[in-house]
């Protein structure tokens, strides 16, 4: 993991362009080969970024990183303020409690509770930021990203909404759709899911287990 902090300007030249003007930034190079430019307002969100595969080419002072597909994201620098690289070791990976773990077996296992047609692509599907709990496709053959909670709240749907930027850039899978799924969605929680284009889906842990609830028998 390196971290920069610097002055500098971005342009990134690809399907579209964007300039980010001369500011104080923080670029984040990771050992994956991943470039991402942040500011100091937006949370953990880039401003722009480049995931890999891709490569990073110093000239001086000027950043060139290019993927594949010929995308270029340039990053010129006027003042480099700080400097530092670190080993950051193997990623243990999240550990999900018991319940959410078994949900996501579980869904995978009847996948059409996300409606007719669908079929399971695999589970915890590799991205460069961390596995999407479940891939799917839809009736039409349409990429289906899962993100699956026991409590489903904003963290969850700001999770997935990063999954779906990155899944999205990948030409053979997008356009790649979303499905917030829990046990229980916070309304505020819903509210953004619904606002960012993702369906929220409310998971019944009995019914998929193949229990019937007794919520209402008499013995």
């Amino acid at each position: 993991m390196r971290l920069v902090i610097a002055r500098c300007q971005v342009d990134y030249a690809g399907r579209l362009t964007a300039h980010l003007p001369m500011a104080t930034r923080l670029l984040l190079v990771k050992a994956d080969g991943s470039v991402s430019v942040h500011s100091d307002d937006r949370a953990y969100k880039p401003l722009n970024w480049m995931s890999p595969p891709c490569w990073l080419i110093e000239d001086g002072k000027l950043w060139i990183v290019e993927n594949k597909q010929g995308e270029k994201l340039v990053i010129t620098i006027d003042e480099i303020f700080h400097d530092h690289a670190q080993e950051l070791g193997a990623e243990p990976g999240l550990q999900k409690d018991g319940v959410e773990a078994h949900l996501q077996e579980l869904l995978a296992e009847h996948i059409k509770t996300l409606g007719d047609g669908y079929t399971l692509v695999r589970r915890e599907f590799p991205t460069a930021i961390g596995p999407v709990d479940i891939m799917a496709r839809d009736s039409d053959g349409g990429s289906v990203a899962v993100e699956i909670k026991r409590r489903g709240e904003i963290d969850g749907v700001e999770q997935l909404t990063r999954y779906l930027e990155l899944l999205n850039r990948d030409p053979l899978l997008a356009p790649v759709q979303g499905v917030f799924a829990a046990q229980l969605i916070k309304p505020q929680a819903r509210v953004l899911a619904e606002d960012r284009g993702i369906r929220c889906l409310t998971l019944d842990y009995d019914a998929l287990r193949g229990i019937e609830s007794d919520e209402f028998r008499l013995f």
